[in-house]
């Protein structure tokens, strides 16, 4: 991983009560980098990206932004900077698609303060960014799987000041309930946030292939500790997988495709 990190963390350990989830990680994610974090279910993808998000505190270790530990800084100033999708998005009263992108404008905003004009537009151009604009007045309930990923990640776009700098967007299995059509548009939309706004983009998944077509770096992570991290076409191998998932796996350079895809084969001998 690169030596100027953004956003570090450094010998993490991590448990549930006696259930011990990571152990000794240590990483670092360098300003624009695209990452993505596999690992099989119970890995502990999804508590590493917590932690980097500042949103669970480690057993022992630390996490910085900038060299600052996480819990130094104020939540406000935290989510100006370091936005969140989660795997799942679940609402208490009916919002419209614009309400959900105006959600990301709260760090920006005071004490008991609403929206204002600027806020507003920031917001549509988050939408339009996600190609959701669209969609603008319709209730979110009514939007299919991927309608609703694209608006939940506009929503963290609004979090970010225009021409920011150093703003990190975690996502957590952002495809794991989405058909092929929209794994590929998630896909798509990801690559080209990195492209156009230079966002530093981290990415948890259990898809070889969505990280294969994305990611430029990866991080392999194993009951609970990381086993290989690097460049997408030096980490990711027939003998990751199999150290990974225990599965035969044939991976190759796709010329069409324009990256590395995985055919799995059947479980390792």
């Amino acid at each position: 991983m690169p030596g100027c990190a953004l956003l570090r963390a450094a010998d993490l350990d991590f448990a549930y009560g006696d259930d011990a989830v990571l152990r000794g990680v240590g990483l670092g994610i360098g300003p624009g980098a695209l990452v993505g974090i596999l690992g099989p279910n119970g890995s502990g993808k999804t508590t590493l990206l917590r932690l980097l998000a500042g949103t669970l505190a480690p057993t022992r270790g630390r996490v910085t932004l900038d060299g600052v530990d996480l819990p130094r800084l104020p939540r406000r100033a935290l989510a100006r900077r370091l936005a969140v999708v989660p795997q799942e998005t679940h609402l208490a009263f009916e919002y419209s698609v614009l309400e959900i992108a105006l959600m990301g404008r709260y760090p920006h905003l005071g004490p008991f303060a609403l929206e204002g004009p600027a806020d507003l537009e920031l917001a549509r151009t988050a939408l339009e960014a996600t190609g959701t604009l669209p969609l603008a007045h319709r209730p979110f309930t009514t939007l299919s799987g991927g309608e609703k990923q694209r608006v939940v990640i506009a929503s963290a776009l609004a979090q970010f000041e225009p021409g920011g700098v150093g703003q990190v967007l975690l996502l957590d299995e952002p495809t794991a309930s989405l058909d092929l059509h929209y794994q590929l548009e998630v896909a798509a939309l990801l690559r080209r946030l990195h492209a156009d706004r230079g966002l530093t983009i981290v990415v948890s998944t259990h898809d070889l292939n969505f990280a294969a077509s994305v990611c430029r770096e990866l991080v392999l992570l194993r009951d609970g500790q990381v086993i290989a991290a690097g460049p997408t076409r030096e980490v990711l191998t027939p003998d990751a997988v199999r150290a990974l998932y225990g599965v035969a796996a044939d991976v190759r350079w796709h010329d069409a495709a324009g990256h590395l895809t995985v055919v799995p084969l059947g479980p390792a001998a």
